[in-house]
């Protein structure tokens, strides 16, 4: 009897890869991040199935999107970081979930390094930032009250 597992059940996998792409996207819209892109690599590469990419304001910004998305990761989905690249420096910080990678620039950073035109044979994942309001009420529950 064969065990459901992603690697049992291919379907599945992507599935929880998509999941997992969308749940980091959603953490650095709630966090404030810019510009987020989600792109489905897995017609063009077997090494990872999705990039997000985002853009933030500051250095403090970028840390606390990528230390949320790693709580979010280990506490919704069971997945530790396979590695972070960048983090002191935090123009570009890399979070790899070996099959989702989340990339985190700054402004200059992001347009000099161009990765949706890198990989611009990549699909496109819809994704909407949530308003402003609502954003605020699911990181602060009165906040909402105060955006009216």
């Amino acid at each position: 009897m064969a065990i459901a597992s992603p690697a049992a059940n291919p379907n599945q996998r992507e599935n929880r890869s998509l999941e997992r792409a969308l749940a980091a996207a959603r953490v650095a819209d709630l966090n404030r991040g810019r510009d987020i892109a989600i792109l489905d690599l897995r017609d063009i590469t077997p090494v990872f199935d999705y990039f997000v990419v985002v853009t933030g304001a500051s250095r403090r910004q970028l840390h606390a999107i990528s230390e949320e998305i790693d709580d979010v990761m280990a506490r919704d989905f069971g997945d530790q970081r396979l590695g972070i690249e960048g983090y002191a420096e935090s123009r570009w910080i890399l979070l790899d979930f070996g099959d989702v990678v989340v990339h985190m620039f700054d402004e200059e950073t992001r347009a000099y390094y161009d990765l949706e035109h890198l990989w611009a044979g990549a699909k496109r994942v819809p994704f909407e930032a949530a308003p402003l309001a609502a954003a605020s009420a699911a990181i602060r529950p009165d906040a909402a009250r105060h955006a009216k």
